[in-house]
């Protein structure tokens, strides 16, 4: 195609500004050609269009005729968006998700970027960095931790523009994060992130509702039979032990409903009489938000001491022992307040918790807080002006501590700078 325009531009002159070349960036809809317009001896303009029978063909009756032409050993670029599509039904949850992902697909207004070895990836306009791994690799998108655009490393949710080349930085002991979702745009990149929380969540939910089925067991009045678990579940109408587990984990299923289907006549009609949980459950290994919620309330952090309240189909929410919430729910009935110890493991995560510093309103205040945070290896999530006159003003920051140590630490260091007129924990 490309020798051939060259010829026409040697033999005619062109009219400058007529070229388009819709084969190094095609149409949204896939039509690729050359088109130019040239002036003939009689000084009238005509418009060539230069392309191969198989380009031809496309255009003249669409996608469908690409397979007529395609050779089993190329990959056909031009209707990757129907190979997205068919992932995205194997792994969309609701109708709606689907529907969502695919208007996006057939909609979008679209951008061509490149990878470091030259190949052409087609995305949506406004596409980020995690969108181009997953439209590369659903594993590189799986493992992104950064990104390289233009040879500068910035941000997974920077825009790509039309005719950059990126790079995306990967670690093999990266996983999808929840917050990609406010990130992502294109729906193969959403199902996956989606996916993997999902898979995820009910991993979770599963190892929680085994340590609860444990406790159940523990509190019946006599040792279970080899085969009293497979009669639990015809009785429960369920399908599989994991399916128990995470009616157990999402309070779907009561303890007693659970006790009386593994021993009828165990729990007996009054829910109150049941023995008291035997061990703590540990949430070692689990993820905030996934299997469990870090109540907004109190924000507990490693070394509270805590405990969780089981709501119906939802995850546990953990709770400081001292929060001003749990003494509402005190007088609340059963059915509404279903309590479990819970206890933290040895290895767990980081947590935010929330303080309230009032300092001097002066230049300089904050960048001081700020230093003395930042050299305490505690991050500020978030920060929020809450009152102000003419002498201080109060703020209410969210910090990210590894345990409760740390955390009294840093209120003590806060409290020594002579700025701060006050620090407390909310």
């Amino acid at each position: 195609c490309y020798r051939a325009l060259g010829v026409i531009h040697q033999r005619w002159p062109a009219v400058p500004g007529r070229f388009k070349d819709y084969i190094s960036t095609p149409k949204r809809n896939g039509y690729r050609s050359l088109h130019t317009t040239i002036i003939t001896a009689e000084q009238t303009r005509v418009e060539i269009q230069i392309r191969t029978p198989d380009m031809h063909a496309e255009a003249d009756f669409g996608l469908a005729a690409h397979w007529s032409y395609k050779q089993a050993s190329k990959p056909d670029k031009q209707v990757s968006w129907i190979r997205d599509l068919v992932e995205i039904l194997d792994t969309a949850d609701s109708p709606e998700e689907l529907l969502e992902h695919t208007k996006m697909a057939m909609y979008q207004d679209r951008i061509f970027a490149f990878t470091p070895k030259g190949e052409l990836i087609q995305l949506p306009k406004g596409s980020t960095p995690i969108d181009f791994a997953y439209a590369v690799h659903t594993d590189l998108g799986d493992q992104a931790v950064g990104a390289k655009i233009n040879g500068r490393v910035v941000p997974l949710s920077t825009v790509i523009e039309n005719g950059d080349q990126v790079q995306i930085l990967r670690s093999a002991g990266q996983q999808p994060q929840a917050a990609w979702l406010n990130v992502a745009t294109t729906g193969k990149a959403l199902a996956a992130i989606r996916r993997h929380l999902r898979q995820t969540e009910r991993s979770e939910q599963i190892d929680l509702g085994r340590q609860l089925y444990n406790d159940i067991v523990e509190r019946l009045p006599a040792q279970l039979a080899a085969d009293a678990l497979k009669h639990a579940l015809k009785r429960l109408k369920l399908s599989d032990e994991p399916a128990l587990m995470v009616a157990i984990a999402r309070r779907t299923l009561s303890d007693a409903a659970v006790m009386e289907a593994l021993m009828p006549g165990s729990a007996g009609a009054d829910v109150a009489a049941l023995a008291p949980q035997a061990t703590a459950i540990s949430i070692k290994g689990l993820r905030p938000g996934v299997a469990y919620e870090l109540a907004h309330c109190c924000h507990p952090v490693p070394g509270d001491r805590i405990v969780g309240l089981r709501r119906p189909d939802a995850g546990i929410e953990v709770h400081a022992i001292d929060c001003a919430v749990l003494t509402e729910l005190a007088d609340r009935s059963d059915e509404e307040t279903d309590w479990v110890d819970v206890a933290w493991g040895d290895a767990t995560e980081g947590a935010v918790a929330r303080i309230q510093v009032t300092v001097r309103n002066e230049p300089g205040a904050l960048g001081v807080l700020a230093t003395v945070i930042g050299q305490h290896k505690a991050n500020i999530i978030n920060l929020r002006l809450d009152t102000r006159d003419t002498r201080f003003h109060t703020n209410v920051i969210d910090v990210e501590v590894h345990d409760v140590h740390q955390l009294m630490r840093l209120l003590a260091a806060l409290r020594a700078i002579d700025a701060v007129n006050a620090v407390e924990r909310v």
